[in-house]
């Protein structure tokens, strides 16, 4: 592995530009759960990646499962996305124009996600649910939305109601900056609970435009959808007159290359898309049904626009990914990941703390939860040890092993990870739990 060497782990300078970062960015940071506010300490700062294992600005070296939260399916510096993106450089970086390379990724979309008959690329996944959800709001002449506590759809107005990943990490319920009156628009109900999304249609008749969810939830942490869930919200839905979709940014083309509406077979209106799609680089998408997308302009009255949309390098990253992801690279990554899950599960056995916490996987990402199990919404997440994780964190951190510094995040497997980083990871797990739970040695 060119992995983890064993060396004197320090920090120098790395603090040094966070004090500096902080003079000049919002809390040091362009993403508030980069700070490490909800695990206390300072940030390190990236030299460079390569593979599984991402450098620090002082040459700590750690397997990484953040994986730029997802996107990196095939590792840091994948060879094929990098050469894509050399080839493409020397044509220019935007164009504000339509080109072959947009054409050629939404055909790879649409074949691969049959429920996206056309796509629209833009530069997040923010404004992918963003532009969703006005989409959905004038086909159906509604306004309110439906959406899940603990759910993350990004940051726009309509989804800072209590949302997952760095909203649910810092303990924001909202977010000043946001009208009552537009946070009055959107419902909230409770994941794996039918019966609070059919208390919601009682209470709003004929008023709900959309039910947007994660299919599988990873930014409560990972979390399953139980069986019949998502065929419920298809059928409520469809009773309903309203529009369900699907926020697969993160699971799409990760948990399979249809998403998870090709694992659980359930075909939603919309469907939201990022990350993996732009191979590390910014992007995203939303489309669905081809009526419904015909609304947007300039086919229809929908306005939405983006000076990078599509941009050449994005779209050439993204073929070069989706060109790469086989059959064979799902199986390793399951591989890997299983074989993750029952060390860690092995461990806490070992360790007699098991009924302490749990491990919920599906694919290529997991969460270790600080809480017992089952984990099946956001109240049960949030049951976790939130101490007993700052020191886990801090102690992975310090044994060579990088994860998101938020209990309410995944943890992301590459094709890069083996079973040399697995061994090194479970090594820095055992060492972690005992710090964690205050095991001392032996």
């Amino acid at each position: 592995m060119a992995g983890v060497r064993k060396r004197r782990f320090v920090t120098t300078q790395s603090d040094r530009l966070f004090e500096k970062a902080k003079t000049l960015l919002p809390g040091g940071v362009d993403s508030p759960v980069r700070s490490f506010a909800a695990v206390g300490g300072n940030p390190f700062f990236v030299k460079k990646a390569s593979g599984a294992v991402i450098v620090d600005a002082d040459g700590n070296r750690y397997v990484d499962y953040v994986m730029s939260y997802g996107p990196l399916i095939l590792g840091h510096g994948a060879k094929a996305v990098a050469a894509a993106v050399r080839k493409a450089l020397p044509r220019g970086t935007s164009y504000g124009a339509p080109t072959k390379a947009e054409v050629e990724l939404a055909e790879r979309v649409v074949r691969a996600v049959p429920s996206m008959e056309k796509v629209r690329f833009v530069s997040s996944g923010t404004e992918a649910a963003m532009s969703a959800i006005r989409l959905a709001r004038a086909a159906t002449g509604r306004d309110l939305v439906l959406k899940f506590a603990g759910c993350y759809h990004g940051h726009a107005d309509s989804f800072l109601v209590q949302a997952g990943s760095a909203v649910a990490t810092l303990g924001i319920p909202g977010s000043p900056g946001v009208p009552a009156s537009l946070a009055g628009l959107t419902v909230t109900a409770v994941y794996n609970d039918l019966d609070s999304v059919g208390r919601i249609f009682a209470a709003h008749p004929r008023k709900i435009a959309v039910i947007a969810v994660e299919p599988v939830a990873a930014n409560m942490g990972v979390v399953l959808p139980k069986p019949g869930f998502l065929q419920g919200l298809r059928e409520i839905a469809d009773r309903e007159g309203a529009l369900l979709l699907f926020d697969e940014v993160i699971s799409g083309f990760r948990l399979a290359r249809g998403g998870a509406q090709e694992i659980y077979g359930v075909k939603p209106d919309l469907t939201c898309l990022g990350k993996i799609i732009g191979g590390g680089l910014p992007v995203g998408a939303y489309g669905g049904r081809r009526d419904l997308m015909a609304q947007i302009a300039p086919d229809g009255p929908v306005y939405q626009a983006g000076t990078l949309s599509g941009n050449p390098l994005a779209m050439a990253a993204g073929k070069a990914m989706l060109d790469s992801l086989t059959p064979a690279v799902y199986a390793k990554l399951e591989r890997t990941a299983a074989d993750l899950e029952r060390g860690m599960r092995r461990i806490a056995e070992e360790l007699g703390v098991s009924e302490r916490m749990t491990v919920n996987r599906i694919g290529s990402i997991l969460t270790p939860f600080f809480a017992p199990g089952p984990i099946e919404n956001f109240d049960d997440a949030k049951r976790s040890d939130l101490a007993a994780f700052r020191t886990w964190f801090h102690a992975m951190r310090r044994h060579g092993v990088f994860v998101a510094p938020a209990q309410f995040e995944a943890m992301f497997v590459s094709t890069a990870h083996g079973p040399k980083e697995t061994a090194a990871t479970l090594k820095a797990y055992r060492a972690a739990l005992v710090e964690a739970f205050g095991l001392g040695r032996g």
